[in-house]
């Protein structure tokens, strides 16, 4: 079988994955609440960053971040967690530092992770970025996607969002990458404390629309293809309630009937329980071989909800690369979003092991 998607060859390119987007420090407070803490562990994370780092570290893939950041200490953290991740910092933008941060600032992000009745909470502190004021002429995307060489690039919607001027470094991004031949992806991530300043919901389906036609494969939930992209669907609720499958298949039609360019179309579906246990699935949709569904795990528990469905993204994308083959690819990225859910952060701890003995049936039992 084939997807329907165009690949350019590893041994032609520098890398393999180059997101675009945000990366911020992440305050923890473990167990507790942000309001009572008096100390957090601190990770680094962003929806575009955690695709890119989820195909480097656990899937081997070689990649690149495309981001800025301030010149100062924080900067210097966030890029030591970067480094960490094993992805190419050459492309982070390096801002100076007004020493205050009344111009120009790192973000923060503090996320609690929610127990049982009580939900996750997230916090950002992120007015003002670095990455916020890029604009298109930031990067030199010929050298990148044509003298260097990319197979795959990954942006989003939160990247979209944070600025007038982001979505225009987005499309100049999204735009070199199809002249050179790299598949596009996007994930639609619709957060409406994003957009609200910057027209809302309607400048949200005005930007999104104008993106959706450089892309070969789209991301998103149920309120991402209604809020982001304007597709109504029967069955939804005003509280956002899980749709049924049948739902999502009809949505996915509709989306990929708009937009003729999209060879694939994937989804999370999970059903919230409480906040420390979901139903958790997905399904994916190729222009070729129409529809697949994932295994689907009830009742699986959560440690840290935040970053799984960037994980399902990077393991469907490490799924596409690898088999082309939309059933296998819609597996490794339900499976690598599940284990993702089980450790702390943004990011995932997971290996390609744990992954493919996921994906094959495994279970939980010790390995020694």
């Amino acid at each position: 079988m084939s997807t329907g998607l165009t690949l350019r060859p590893a041994v032609d390119c520098a890398y393999d994955i180059v997101a675009l987007g945000e990366v911020m420090l992440r305050l923890d407070p473990g167990e507790g609440r942000i309001r009572t803490a008096r100390s957090f562990d601190v990770y680094e994370g962003g929806g575009e960053y955690n695709v890119a780092r989820g195909l480097r570290r656990c899937f081997g893939k070689k990649g690149a971040i495309v981001t800025a950041l301030v010149r100062d200490e924080v900067g210097a953290l966030a890029e030591n967690l970067i480094l960490a991740s094993g992805l190419d910092t050459r492309f982070i933008q390096w801002v100076p530092s007004d020493g205050v941060g009344r111009s120009v600032r790192n973000g923060l992000n503090f996320t609690e992770r929610g127990f049982g009745v009580r939900g996750a909470v997230g916090c950002s502190d992120r007015g003002n970025t670095a990455v916020s004021q890029m604009d298109a002429s930031s990067v030199d995307w010929d050298y990148l996607f044509g003298k260097l060489g990319v197979r795959w690039l990954h942006t989003g919607g939160i990247f979209a969002a944070l600025s007038e001027t982001t979505a225009a470094v987005a499309k100049a991004a999204m735009r070199a990458a199809k002249r050179y031949g790299t598949a596009v992806s996007y994930d639609l991530n619709y957060r409406p404390s994003l957009w609200q300043s910057i027209g809302g919901q309607a400048k949200a389906q005005e930007v999104n629309r104008e993106l959706a036609p450089y892309v070969d494969v789209m991301i998103g939930n149920e309120e991402d293809f209604t809020a982001a992209l304007g597709f109504e669907v029967e069955g939804m609720d005003e509280n956002l309630s899980v749709l049924p499958v049948a739902s999502f298949q009809e949505m996915i039609e509709r989306v990929s009937a708009s937009y003729p360019n999209l060879q694939v179309v994937g989804t999370t579906l999970r059903a919230v329980k409480t906040a420390s246990v979901n139903d958790w699935g997905a399904i994916a949709w190729s222009r070729k071989e129409g529809f697949a569904q994932a295994l689907q795990r009830n009742d699986l528990e959560i440690l840290d909800r935040v970053g799984g469905g960037d994980s399902f993204a990077s393991g469907l994308i490490y799924g596409l690369m690898e088999f082309d083959d939309v059933a296998v690819a819609v597996d490794y990225g339900a499976a690598h979003g599940a284990l993702a859910m089980t450790t702390p952060g943004d990011t995932s701890m997971a290996s390609l092991d744990e992954v493919e003995r996921l994906v094959a049936g495994g279970g939980a039992r010790v390995q020694r």
